[in-house]
């Protein structure tokens, strides 16, 4: 039997709680749904008050459960952690598990590109060792704590991803994970609606280098007008700083990037040193992102061979990215639908570089009812924009990628104005909702079109992508 996570003496003296009983865990659960048998079940307050779910936890296995009280229903004999306060508790645990790690510890934050840049480094580590990283965009007051708490004794590397949504979370956060690289890979105008401008966001950015270990490493994206901010954190203290991006000035500089139909060919430098490698997705941004993660790679002294080996084995996830082919027809693989999944967030910079894959994407002509292949586009709200997001929508029209695009769909009442904005020619359909526009996916899509989903996780593009899906033919059975 593998060594426990935690041991309840351990997680009594991590958290100074008490327990009527001895008991192991093998994980750690905050939602019965996906509870492992063996998992400590924490019973945070969210929407719903975890202490209602505690039986239930214990009924499905779970070793036992981090709570404040004893829950109604419950025998005062049964396997609990009780604690002052679950959320700390918690908190507890991962300072615990991070102090105990002989892991080297990095986090990454950004407006856009945190999640693909955390599985970017998940696969780039993978080729050195073994990796702990984030769950998901487990990235806040809970999901960093739980992500920590979560990290085998044994891991050699632990990727740790931190956001925000308002001033002040970043630091104390970074200060758990003590990370000895950190990793910034953007600042857009992503949560405008809590700050009074861009350089507020920097600031917070800016924050995750105070929790750096000493002599650890700063890694910011040079090319921004915000990147003197980024940069004057990265200098204080005992840190090294390293700049990314396309600008001459930076450490790391991106030379040529070519993005091609399923992946994106990149030729840089780190420091005097070419590097040329691979990630297994189109878009310029994503090239950007894999120079900021060698640079880490570097920074962790790793090889850069194995390093530019591993980036190459990573490609997007659903809902950020991910590309696939929609067979309409289950014999002619020709009568088929690309779809570009990017339904999981949106903000402008990302929303262009979207646009960017979208507009380079090549649709295949004389094989469906309309004989011209298309590019479309179904774009939903950005939200979190502040005062300016009728005007951020509304400039959408002029990105230049939409020369190269189709049709533009539009979901939501900040769409709206993207879509009075846009040529009669490019002006699809506009609906209030997700659910609406779903509806007519079937009769909007063609064989040979290239398809964009992407708008904030709130406006629930996915439906218009589980619509797209749905258009999938089985596959015969030819033996048969």
């Amino acid at each position: 039997m593998s060594e426990p996570l935690w041991t309840s003496a351990e997680a009594v003296a991590a958290t100074g709680g008490s327990t009527p009983c001895d008991w192991a865990a093998t994980g750690v659960s905050i939602d019965t749904r996906t509870l492992e048998p063996g998992d400590l079940f924490v019973a945070l307050k969210a929407a719903r008050d975890g202490h209602d779910f505690v039986q239930q936890a214990l009924d499905k296995g779970a070793a036992a459960a981090l709570v404040s009280h004893v829950p109604e229903g419950v025998d005062e004999s049964a396997p609990l952690l009780v604690v002052k306060d679950v959320q700390a508790g918690l908190e507890a645990l991962g300072k615990a598990a991070r102090a105990r790690t002989r892991a080297q510890v990095v986090a990454v934050t950004g407006s856009v590109g945190k999640t693909s840049t955390k599985e970017m480094l998940r696969a780039t580590l993978d080729a050195h060792g073994s990796v702990h990283a984030a769950e998901k965009s487990y990235n806040n007051h809970w999901g960093v704590p739980l992500t920590l708490a979560r990290m085998p004794r044994d891991a050699d590397f632990a990727v740790i991803e931190i956001g925000m949504n308002h001033p002040g979370e970043i630091a104390p956060l970074a200060r758990m994970a003590r990370p000895h690289v950190a990793l910034i890979t953007t600042v857009a105008p992503a949560h405008l609606a809590a700050f009074e401008n861009i350089e507020g966001i920097a600031h917070e950015k800016a924050s995750i280098f105070n929790g750096l270990e000493p002599y650890g490493t700063a890694i910011f994206n040079g090319d921004l007008a915000v990147s003197p901010i980024l940069r004057e954190k990265a200098g204080e203290g005992r840190r090294w700083s390293v700049s990314f991006g396309e600008r001459a000035f930076n450490q790391y500089r991106l030379y040529r990037v070519t993005v091609r139909d399923a992946c994106t060919v990149a030729i840089g430098r780190a420091g005097p040193e070419p590097r040329l490698f691979k990630v297994m997705a189109p878009g310029r941004h994503f090239a950007v992102n894999a120079l900021g993660v060698l640079a880490v790679a570097d920074a962790l002294g790793l090889d850069p061979a194995e390093t530019v080996m591993g980036l190459g084995q990573w490609h997007p996830g659903a809902g950020r990215g991910l590309r696939e082919k929609i067979m309409l027809d289950p014999v002619d693989a020709r009568i088929s639908v690309e779809l570009i999944d990017d339904a999981y967030n949106a903000n402008p910079p990302s929303l262009a570089a979207s646009l960017e894959v979208l507009a380079a994407a090549q649709p295949r002509h004389d094989v469906g009812r309309v004989a011209k292949g298309r590019r479309i586009a179904y774009l939903g709200d950005m939200k979190e924009l502040g005062a300016g997001e009728v005007d951020l929508h509304r400039a959408v029209a002029n990105n230049p990628a939409l020369q190269q695009i189709d049709m533009v769909h539009c979901i939501g009442p900040l769409m709206q104005h993207l879509w009075r904005a846009l040529p009669a020619e490019k002006r699809g359909h506009w609906t209030e909702t997700s659910h609406k526009m779903a509806e007519r996916v079937a009769r909007d899509l063609d064989a040979g079109d290239v398809v964009l989903a992407k708008g904030s996780l709130s406006m629930g593009v996915g439906r218009v992508v589980d619509a797209i899906r749905k258009l999938r033919q089985a596959t015969p059975d030819l033996d048969g």
